[in-house]
């Protein structure tokens, strides 16, 4: 699918299985986030929406004005973290490097990369609109 020209109406129909919209401040930011930190790739990004792709799984940023008439955006918080209780995972992305992107972009690194008892090491990092990010691999040796 060439997501870079799809219109909404065909994207829309594509869609299968279960999908993650994620609610963002500023979607040109979070996308240039996404692509800096974690290596993913986002299309038709503009001011109000970008479908981004990690791997062969694709998900959406909406910016929370195309929200005007959705019952969530009167549950978002004014004031930071609007993401508390969500863990994004991303289990093929390397923490080691991801946690040294994030840190020089300037985002909060809220734990270093970590080898876990569940058999992986990862990382949690914290983007400006409160999400944990967290880039995961099984640990080795």
């Amino acid at each position: 699918m060439d997501y870079d020209s799809i219109d909404a109406e065909g994207f829309g129909r594509s869609l299968k299985g279960i999908g993650l919209n994620i609610l963002v401040r500023d979607v040109q930011a979070t996308s240039a986030l996404l692509e800096t930190v974690f290596a993913m790739s986002c299309h038709q990004v503009t001011p109000d929406f970008a479908i981004v792709r990690y791997g062969t799984q694709v998900f959406q940023l909406h910016a929370d004005g195309t929200y005007h008439s959705n019952p969530l955006l009167g549950l978002i918080p004014e004031n930071p973290p609007r993401g508390g209780g969500i863990e994004i995972r991303l289990y093929d992305t390397d923490p080691d490097v991801a946690a040294a992107r994030a840190e020089a972009a300037g985002l909060t690194i809220l734990q270093p990369p970590t080898d876990k008892p569940h058999g992986l090491r990862e990382a949690y990092i914290l983007c400006p609109d409160g999400y944990a990010w967290v880039p995961s691999r099984p640990k080795t040796g």
